[in-house]
């Protein structure tokens, strides 16, 4: 078994340096099914590896990552480690979705990263494995490995299995969508029950390329997940062998000193909005992508991930704008299918480290695409030439603004219409609950930005509702809150800056003529220059409700969509990384 040199490791201020025998002492006889009898002085000199998952009861998406740990643990200790568990929180967006409590859910990917930081550095591990099932416990523990740069494996939880419901599958979307449907008089109130009980049958993330999906994708193709890892449903027990093998090889990292960093370049980067854009995934990476890229200091904005998306095929044909569920894709072929497929296409780049040790083209070599099935399409007969999700620029956002396009038609990607503004989600989710908007509106929700909401909220319940009331291709929605992966329809968000900055959004007004273009990338109000400088000079600085707690301090420090609505102000101004300590 191969031996670590602790006088260069973290671990050292806590097993090896003076007046560690205090330290020790409270390590001895922690005792735990792997340790039966205590860590002995062996195991104090070994590596000390952080395995943290965001296991909790509140939903789904979380239940089985306890679980997985335990073979992740295993893994490093079978490699020479001493794995150390704990635990982070998640919000729950499919709970927290339609109400206040989604305020809590991105302040939580802050929170996340923040105390995996504080755990890590409080504790000195020397090496970390994070295993998230939720939307935002994801890129947080991404965040958290790269800040700190110790060598790390990130593994997903997996997604649930589809539920069924009238002979379909069906999806967490599909029930939200139910209850706009059951307003409308299209679904009885006993079908909607049955459907709610039937969506969500298993433990795991939301099964369509919603954002858990979305980001599991994004860990293959950035390098920082093992070849495979994203693709099986959170029930199967091929979880757990991928949870032994990110043990095995978090160890091979530190020993071969490979780190985060190493690994999430910029080209690393690309390849991930490449396969964001490739797979029609959530909006939400637009954020994500920006946020992670600052922890290692590199420059990878809203703009610079639209461009990305701008030129990479569209090819994976998943919900909420197609056929299939992440369970489908896994069967197909999985995200390293499509991986190689790009590469042979020139749109990603094969050269990229990954967890592996290897190269991401040395990773796919063996991998072929399975032509007996309609998951994935090649990139010379994609669903579409551009990815699923476009930036859009324009008077209204000149920050920037997202628009999920996957699975809307050629004639369905531009829109002009007059503008509907509400100041919070609850007033326009009201006017739609009873239909008092129209065709040709374009519904503006606004004050629910990062600092305005604050926490920018999706708006999944609302979206929801309007196509379950079968208004989705004809009306459009913007705001500077987010929207779910599961949203679909002409619904723009991140538009930057945001409301309570004074951004373009706060000036609207009831009537204005809104043009929307999602080929060209537009979003412009119909206004004079003259206009827009008489009402700027007329708007007013609003108080949200939040002006104490963890909410409230938030607001404090987060920055704009544009750079990823990160709190701090990341790699470029450290001046000692954690693993140099």
């Amino acid at each position: 078994m191969k031996k670590f040199d602790k006088s260069k490791l973290p671990s050292r201020y806590v097993t090896n340096s003076h007046g560690c025998e205090a330290r020790k002492t409270m390590l001895y006889n922690i005792k735990t099914d792997l340790y039966p009898k205590g860590l002995t002085e062996d195991d104090l000199q070994k590596p000390f590896v952080g395995v943290v998952t965001a296991w909790n009861e509140a939903a789904p998406c979380n239940i089985a990552l306890q679980r997985q740990a335990q073979p992740a643990k295993l893994g490093v200790k079978e490699a020479g480690g001493t794995p150390r568990e704990f635990t982070t929180i998640t919000v729950t967006d499919g709970i927290a979705n339609g109400h206040q409590g989604m305020k809590s859910s991105l302040a939580s990917r802050e929170v996340i990263a923040d105390s995996i930081e504080l755990t890590m550095r409080g504790h000195c591990y020397d090496a970390l494995v994070g295993i998230a099932g939720c939307d935002k416990s994801l890129p947080g523990m991404m965040m958290a490995m790269v800040r700190l740069n110790v060598p790390s494996v990130f593994m997903y939880g997996g997604s649930i299995l589809p539920g069924r419901f009238q002979g379909k599958d069906v999806t967490i979307v599909d029930v939200f969508e139910g209850v706009g449907m059951r307003d409308a008089g299209k679904m009885t109130d006993a079908d909607l029950t049955i459907l709610s009980k039937a969506a969500c049958p298993s433990a795991g993330a939301c099964g369509g390329q919603f954002t858990a999906n979305t980001m599991a994708c994004v860990s293959e193709a950035m390098g920082l997940a093992l070849p495979g890892s994203s693709g099986a449903p959170a029930p199967y027990e091929s979880r757990d062998e991928y949870a032994f093998h990110s043990g095995r090889a978090v160890m091979n990292l530190l020993e071969k000193n490979i780190k985060p960093r190493d690994i999430v370049t910029l080209k690393a980067l690309e390849n991930a909005a490449t396969i964001v854009a490739a797979t029609g995934g959530s909006t939400n990476a637009v954020l994500h992508l920006p946020a992670i890229a600052h922890e290692c200091g590199i420059d990878f904005d809203m703009f610079a991930v639209g461009k990305i998306f701008a030129k990479t095929p569209y090819l994976a044909d998943m919900k909420p704008g197609g056929k299939y569920v992440a369970k489908d894709l896994y069967e197909a072929g999985g995200v390293q299918m499509i991986l190689k497929i790009l590469l042979d296409a020139g749109f990603i780049h094969g050269d990229c480290l990954t967890v592996t040790g290897k190269t991401m083209a040395e990773n796919l070599v063996d991998i072929k695409f399975n032509e007996k099935q309609d998951v994935v399409y090649r990139p010379e007969k994609p669903l579409s030439k551009s990815g699923g999700v476009v930036v859009l620029k324009g008077n209204l956002a000149p920050d920037g603004a997202v628009v999920k396009v996957a699975g809307m038609k050629e004639n369905e990607l531009t829109f002009t219409g007059t503008a509907r503004c509400f100041d919070s989600e609850e007033l326009c989710f009201k006017a739609v609950e009873e239909k008092k908007y129209q065709k040709g509106d374009v519904l503006i929700i606004r004050y629910e930005g990062p600092k305005g909401g604050p926490g920018m909220r999706e708006m999944l319940a609302t979206t929801a509702a309007i196509y379950g009331q079968g208004m989705g291709k004809d009306v459009a929605l913007i705001t500077d809150g987010r929207f779910s992966g599961g949203t679909r329809g002409f619904c723009v968000g991140h538009v930057s800056p945001e409301a309570a900055e004074g951004g373009m959004i706060a000036l609207l007004r009831d009537g204005d003529k809104i043009i929307l273009d999602a080929i060209a990338g537009k979003i412009d109000v119909d206004l004079s220059d003259a206009e827009i400088a008489k009402r700027k000079a007329d708007w007013k600085m609003r108080e949200n409700d939040y002006q104490s707690g963890a909410l409230w301090k938030y607001a404090q420090t987060v920055g704009s969509a544009r750079f990823g609505a990160v709190t701090h102000p990341g790699a470029k101004k450290e001046k000692i990384s954690y693993d140099k300590i």
